[in-house]
């Protein structure tokens, strides 16, 4: 049975038919391999670590101007970073209130800060 790529896109798959005749689909882990895909990139793992240790130093998540200082970008640049992790589902906000920062994901899926 061949597969075509485009058949694994998202929105294509069809599962097969009750009257099908193949064997069920097998999965390997690789060892050293991650079993998922992170969530995130590794420029968005940096800031949700930051966003992480800082709050854990000062007790209260940082602003985007020490976001700004710390990864040496511009302001729009950070804001722009806070959407999109608030849009990925990352973080939440409360618009408007400052240092409203406040991750949805554990510790443990988070990058070690470099």
């Amino acid at each position: 049975m061949t597969t075509e790529i485009r058949e694994l896109l998202p929105g294509q798959w069809k599962p097969p038919s009750a009257n099908a005749s193949s064997k069920p689909l097998q999965f390997w882990l690789i060892p050293g391999w991650p079993a998922m895909e992170k969530a995130y990139t590794d420029k968005q793992g940096q800031y949700l670590a930051f966003i992480y240790y800082y709050s854990k130093i000062h007790g209260r998540p940082p602003a985007e101007a020490e976001m700004q200082q710390y990864f040496r970008v511009s302001p729009p640049s950070v804001h722009q970073m806070i959407l999109t992790l608030e849009t990925r589902g990352l973080i939440e906000r409360t618009p408007g209130q400052a240092r409203s920062i406040r991750l949805l994901i554990s510790r443990e899926e988070l990058p070690d800060l470099i």
